[in-house]
């Protein structure tokens, strides 16, 4: 498939106002734009196997898509939400147990990137991944 592999960060595009939006604090955003996350993305039919690991944890976790599952954030922030496929992207559909709030995240591959994209109360960002 596509997205199986694995993605080592290159770049972000407005990663920071988009962690202040989400409420996370100076110094873990800091920590957060250098944290050299590497994503194994492994799709087997509309299941997923994923692995991010970075300078501060390593998670694996699997999940159906169209199928609600529970995630938690690098900074402790807990999600509920799922997966689809639309055309050639990934999009997640994610709320917020502590607010509610709405955080959509998309997956494409543009070239030999993969370009992962989040929206959240207005907010636009990227984490771009090169195949490593």
């Amino acid at each position: 498939m596509t997205f199986n592999g694995t993605w080592k960060f290159d770049r972000n595009d407005n990663y920071e106002k988009f962690m202040e939006k989400m409420g996370i604090n100076m110094v873990k955003r800091k920590l957060a734009a250098h944290d050299n996350l590497k994503i194994t993305l492994e799709q087997t039919g509309d299941k997923f196997h994923v692995k991010e690991s970075s300078n501060f944890r390593t998670l694996e976790l699997d999940f159906t898509l169209g199928v609600t599952f529970e995630y938690s954030l690098a900074d402790g922030t807990e999600l509920s939400g799922s997966w689809v496929m639309e055309g050639d992207s990934m999009k997640g559909v994610f709320n917020r147990k502590d607010n509610g709030n709405l955080l959509t995240t998309t997956r494409a591959i543009e070239g030999d990137e993969l370009v992962q994209s989040y929206t959240y109360e207005g907010v636009e960002a990227k984490r771009i991944f090169k195949r490593g």
